[in-house]
């Protein structure tokens, strides 16, 4: 399986992610736990990835709690809603301490009134910022790969930046807000 990002060797910044990553101690049973469900084209994504590094650039030993963890797959011949449901059962009956969220992007440019999405990266260049479109999967040889339409600068320059294919700079604003990035992570700066 590839997804054809970041075939040509491996950047600083993809070693650092995946060392960070490494260093979380579950991270390796969550993976093994998604891969086990053989979705076509899938990865670990958002908050999972992103607040890890935060938590990492902002020197933080006890992680950030997540709201959900994030599931993606590329299926366009089973867009039924209640698979994805299915698949989350499965899941969280294996490790019931995260709120696991299944969803198949083939599908999510019709919740999004959009034109259908080629693929996991299609669908997370479209998400809201930039450093949050990022995402983790173990390759055929158990090796941790990286999904990363926007690269993997913003999330490491501690920035948000609205992404160029998301138009609704309110909502941007507004989910900073909501979530309370800026207090969680001072760090952190906002550029339009």
């Amino acid at each position: 399986m590839n997804y054809d990002l970041f075939d040509k060797g491996m950047s600083l910044l993809q070693e650092q992610l995946i060392n960070i990553m490494r260093a979380k101690s579950h991270l390796l049973r969550d993976l093994a736990l998604v891969k086990q469900l053989e979705l076509p084209h899938w990865c670990i994504a958002a908050g999972y990835v992103r607040n890890a590094v935060w938590d990492y650039m902002h020197g933080y030993t006890v992680p950030t709690s997540l709201n959900d963890v994030d599931v993606l797959y590329y299926d366009p011949e089973h867009l039924c809603e209640d698979t994805e449901k299915r698949y989350e059962a499965v899941l969280r009956a294996q490790v019931s301490d995260y709120n696991w969220s299944v969803k198949n992007q083939a599908r999510m440019h019709l919740r999004n009134e959009e034109s259908p999405y080629a693929s996991i990266a299609d669908a997370m260049k479209r998400w809201p910022e930039t450093a949050t479109a990022t995402g983790i999967y173990l390759d055929n040889e158990n090796q941790i790969q990286i999904v990363a339409p926007h690269g993997l600068d913003d999330l490491f320059d501690l920035v948000i930046h609205k992404s160029p294919y998301f138009h609704d700079k309110d909502y941007f604003h507004i989910r900073i807000n909501q979530k309370k990035w800026l207090e969680m992570y001072p760090k952190l700066r906002v550029i339009e």
